[in-house]
């Protein structure tokens, strides 16, 4: 149609201004003629095209009604080996420190707690290895994934920090774990220690678990379908790391429930906050004390050992400045509760009675993020050794003197950091800390820290 325009214009306007003459007039006349027979030739054209289209519009609909909705998949072929054996991702995490401490490290303990024989004080002196660690970690299949990780202590003992497997594609927001797992509960338990915010962990998880909590068991967690994250979980297991033990029996041992709920402040604040419930039991659970007369005996606790934890987390990032500034405030308390029997000196007089015990601790810390690469931080820690009942001392038939680790005791300690990151893969730390944790003078403590992250790693808890 456009050529039809570009011949009708011009023959248009010159029949306007041309002077009409009798042989203008034939001309006029021939011209139409040529138009009409150029119209009829473009319609005859356009007819063809329409039912063209038609015809292939036709042919296209009764090939696609004729031809399967879907084509038919190969036939599965196993593989021969897993692919992902091939390819798990791996991490690396080396780490160490230098430690110079005005209090003899083998002297400590936690004045009114019974000993852990964990992972508490502030280590050696002078320099030393710190943990490092080695992951693995890939999909399974569709439905599983899992993850080991290998610890390396600086006195070159190996141990197995994490082994577990977990679902990936359960409906309804549920997820499964099994294996050995740093437990759920409370805030800092699951955080692995590269990635704490400070040299050590505070002092009521030292306390009260030794260090970390690993289970050897089950864990399932549910995720509510909600804005608001909100998350309910349960573990069981054997139930043998402090304070409770493995027992000599089949079965499952103690339990463990959880909720943690979280969401935003407007742009830049972020927030969560957990309960925890723990119940485990303790059969013979032994410590090494001096009695009143200064001779070293054993002692031992068996019964349940119950623990409440709250933990409260705020995050604030300024969302003009997300990577320049940033503060993290963080808090937990756990209160504990055994009941069972004390026996005092096993090996020796062998007496036991009714022991009850009701204590508690908490900390709160601020890390405050001024620069891309340097943060400060500062923390506070006490614990409360409560109330406790020895059967033997409220019978007569011991001094609370012969228990002296027992003895009522409030131990605290004030600790700050600044820590520079080069990169996500390097951290290097100064941290400095007064230390009241036993009945001697305080303790006070520099530590220097440095951290390598090789390979891949995953996001950090919030």
């Amino acid at each position: 149609m456009g050529h039809f325009s570009r011949i009708i214009g011009p023959v248009a306007v010159a029949a306007l201004v041309a002077p009409v003459t009798g042989q203008a007039a034939d001309d006029v006349d021939a011209l139409r003629a040529e138009i009409a027979a150029l119209k009829a030739e473009y319609a005859q054209r356009v007819t063809a095209l329409e039912t063209r289209l038609d015809q292939l519009a036709t042919s296209a609909t009764t090939v696609a009604a004729a031809a399967p909705a879907e084509p038919p998949p190969p036939p599965p072929v196993a593989p021969a080996r897993n692919s992902s054996a091939f390819n798990p991702a791996i991490s690396v995490i080396l780490a160490g420190n230098y430690a110079d401490l005005s209090q003899d490290p083998a002297d400590f303990n936690f004045a009114g707690f019974m000993p852990s024989g964990g992972e508490i004080g502030p280590g050696e002196r002078s320099f030393n290895l710190g943990e490092s660690e080695v992951t693995f970690a890939a999909s399974v299949d569709p439905y599983f994934s899992a993850a080991l990780t290998v610890a390396l202590s600086g006195e070159g003992e190996i141990g197995v920090e994490e082994a577990f497997a977990r679902t990936t594609s359960l409906p309804a927001g549920f997820a499964v774990k099994g294996g050995r797992f740093f437990s759920g509960f409370g805030y800092l338990n699951e955080i692995h220690a590269h990635a704490w915010d400070f040299v050590d962990q505070p002092l009521v998880y030292q306390a009260f678990y030794g260090g970390q909590y690993g289970q050897d068991g089950v864990q399932v967690k549910w995720l509510a379908p909600t804005d608001l994250f909100l998350e309910f979980g349960a573990e069981t297991g054997n139930g043998g790391e402090f304070p409770g033990t493995r027992l000599s029996r089949n079965g499952l041992n103690g339990a463990t429930l959880f909720t943690h709920v979280g969401g935003d402040l407007g742009d830049s604040i972020g927030w969560r906050a957990g309960l925890s419930w723990m119940d485990l039991d303790a059969e013979d659970r032994g410590y090494e004390d001096v009695n009143s007369a200064g001779n070293a005996v054993v002692n031992s606790f068996t019964g349940s050992s119950e623990t409440w934890i709250a933990d409260a987390t705020l995050k604030w990032t300024p969302a003009s400045s997300t990577r320049r500034q940033a503060l993290k405030l963080q808090a937990e308390y756990m209160r504990r509760s055994e009941d069972g029997s004390l026996a005092y000196d096993v090996e020796g007089a062998g007496l036991s009675d009714s022991y009850r015990g009701r204590q508690d601790g908490w900390y709160v810390q601020g890390v405050y993020q001024f620069n891309p690469r340097w943060r400060f931080g500062l923390r506070y820690d006490e614990l409360d050794s409560g109330s406790t009942r020895i059967g033997l001392v409220q019978s007569g038939d011991l001094l609370a003197s012969d228990f002296p680790l027992l003895l009522p005791a409030s131990p605290s300690r004030i600790t700050t950091m600044i820590d520079f990151s080069p990169s996500e893969f390097s951290r290097l730390r100064a941290q400095y800390a007064w230390d009241d944790s036993r009945d001697a003078e305080t303790d006070r403590q520099l530590l220097l820290q440095y951290i390598y992250a090789l390979g891949a790693h995953g996001v950090h808890k919030f």
